[in-house]
C-alpha cells in the first residue's frame, strides 16, 4: 500500500508539474547589418529572456503597391532569409527559443494598418505577393525548428478587406511548418481580428494608452489596465486561447503612457521613470495570469553597447533602468 500511495503521489506532483507553462520571456531581436555574435546574444541572456522575435522584413515601395519586395541582397543582413536563418542558430544554440515574425516596412514609414488595395485584381496581387513572403518564413521557421512563427503584423485593412484569404493562408502555412502560429494584431485591432480560432495564440502589439499624466505612478497605470485587461481576458476565455503580447514597451520620455505607440522623431523630454513605471505595471497586471503566456519587449539592439542609454527617449529598455526591472522580472517568472 506505501508503495502505491508513493506511485500515486508522484504521479500527481508530475500531473501538477506537467501543467506548469513557462512564461515567454522575450526581447524583438532587431534585424542588423551584421551577423549575430556570441557576445550579442550574452546580453540577451544576462536579462534573463528565454525567447527571441526575429524579424525578417518585406518591403513595399508604395502604399498602393501590392508587391513585398524581400530577401534581397540590397537588404541588411539581418532582413534577409540567410541573416534570420544565422540569427536563429546563434540563440539556439543558446538555448534562447525564436518566434520568426516577419515584417513589411511602407515606404516613408507608412502604418501597415492601413495597406488597401483598389481593385480585387490588385488584391490578388498582393495575396499572390504575401504568399511568397510568409511562405519563404513559414519554411525558414520548420528548417531551423523555430517555436513561433507570426503570420503578420497590423494588417488590419488586409484581414478585414480579406478574411476568406487568412484563412486559406494558414491552412497552407500548417502543411509546411508544424510549430506555433500567431498573428500580431494592433492593439485597437485584435477585437476584430477573424481567425484566432485557427491559430495557437492570440497575439497583441500591446500599446495600449492608460494614462494622461506625465510620468505616472505604477498603481495609476495600473488602474489604467483595468477595462483593457478585462477585455483581452474576456476573448482569451471566448477563444480558449492564451494571450501572447507580440510586442510591448514604452518610450522612456515624457507621457509615455498616453500614446504609447508613437514611433516619430519627437524631442519630448527624456524619462526614464516613467518607462520603469510602465514596464513594472505590465509585468504585474500581466505576468502572473494563467491565461497570458508572455511576450517581447519591444526592442532590443544586437549591438547592445551603442544601444539606448541615459540620454536616450525611444523604447529599447537597453542601459536604461527599465533594463534592470525586465532582467529581474524575467529572472522570477
Amino acid at each position: 500500500m506505501r508503495v502505491l500511495g508513493f506511485l500515486l503521489l508522484c504521479l500527481f506532483q508530475f500531473s501538477c508539474a506537467s501543467q506548469v507553462t513557462e512564461k515567454i520571456n522575450g526581447v524583438s531581436f532587431v534585424a542588423s547589418r551584421k551577423e549575430a555574435t556570441q557576445d550579442h546574444v550574452n546580453e540577451v541572456l544576462l536579462v534573463n529572456a528565454n525567447h527571441a522575435a526575429v524579424m525578417p522584413f518585406g518591403f513595399i515601395r508604395d502604399i498602393n503597391s501590392p508587391e513585398i519586395i524581400h530577401n534581397t541582397e540590397r537588404q541588411w543582413f539581418g532582413e534577409t532569409k540567410n541573416g534570420a536563418k544565422q540569427y536563429i542558430e546563434q540563440l539556439h544554440k543558446n538555448g534562447v527559443q525564436v518566434m520568426v515574425k516577419p515584417q513589411i516596412w511602407i515606404s516613408k514609414g507608412l502604418f501597415t494598418g492601413t495597406l488597401t488595395m483598389k481593385s480585387s485584381e490588385e488584391w490578388e496581387a498582393l495575396e499572390k505577393s504575401y504568399d511568397n513572403f510568409i511562405l519563404t518564413y513559414a519554411d525558414l521557421a520548420e528548417e531551423t525548428n523555430a517555436e513561433l512563427l507570426c503570420i503578420g503584423t497590423e494588417l488590419e485593412q488586409f484581414v478585414k478587406h480579406r478574411p476568406k484569404y487568412w484563412k486559406k493562408l494558414i491552412q497552407k502555412i500548417r502543411k509546411v511548418y508544424k510549430g506555433k502560429l500567431t498573428y500580431a494584431a494592433n492593439w485597437d485591432e485584435y477585437t476584430r481580428t477573424t481567425f484566432w480560432e485557427d491559430l495557437d495564440y492570440i497575439g497583441i502589439d500591446a500599446y495600449f494608452p492608460l494614462s494622461d499624466k506625465k510620468t505616472p505612478t505604477v498603481e495609476q497605470l495600473q488602474k489604467g489596465w483595468q477595462p483593457w485587461k478585462d477585455k483581452i481576458a474576456l476573448l482569451s476565455k471566448e477563444k480558449g486561447k492564451s494571450v501572447l503580447f507580440t510586442e510591448f514597451g514604452y518610450r522612456s520620455m515624457d507621457f509615455t503612457g498616453k500614446k504609447p505607440w508613437l514611433v516619430d522623431r519627437n524631442d519630448e523630454k527624456v524619462n526614464l521613470e516613467a518607462q520603469v513605471n510602465a514596464t513594472k505595471a505590465i509585468f504585474t497586471e500581466f505576468w502572473t495570469e494563467d491565461w497570458f503566456a508572455g511576450g517581447y519587449v519591444w526592442k532590443w539592439f544586437i549591438n547592445h553597447e551603442n544601444a539606448g542609454g541615459n540620454n536616450d527617449n525611444r523604447f529599447t529598455p537597453q542601459n536604461k533602468p527599465a533594463q534592470q526591472v525586465i532582467t529581474e522580472y524575467y529572472k522570477t517568472q
